[in-house]
């Protein structure tokens, strides 16, 4: 059998920090997008809209932007930059039309998980 307790001489762990609504809800928007981002790229690339190297360069940009800010959403200044890579994704649209529809529908739902968010947030914070 194993012992499930703890010697007394190791240091106790850290209790998980609760994420908000907010933070969980733009966490998966973001994630989404990443994925968008990555097929979005191969697609560009296929158009040969620009060299290689260039589509690549800028999407692995776009892709490591957006892993760090689902990483620092924790924060308002996070959010922040969420919002400005909002505005990033939307630019696409002057390299490719279709670019700029998904990054529409993407912006919808980073829009309304922000307000959504926001209210549950809120509403926890005033139950307790």
């Amino acid at each position: 059998m194993t012992d499930t307790t703890a010697a007394p001489d190791s240091p106790a762990r850290r209790p998980k920090r609760e994420r908000g609504a907010l933070e969980s809800l733009l966490t998966v928007t973001l994630g989404m997008e990443v994925l968008a981002v990555i097929f979005g790229t191969l697609a560009i690339n296929g158009l040969d809209v620009a060299p290689p190297g260039v589509v690549f360069g800028v999407g692995g940009v776009l892709v490591l932007l957006l892993l760090i800010a689902t990483r620092v959403v924790r924060y308002r200044w996070g959010v922040w930059f969420g919002h400005v890579l909002q505005v990033v994704l939307l630019s696409t649209g002057f390299i490719e039309f279709l670019a700029a529809v998904t990054a529409a529908i993407f912006v919808g739902f980073w829009i309304y998980c922000f307000v959504k968010g926001t209210q549950l947030d809120a509403a926890k914070r005033a139950a307790a």
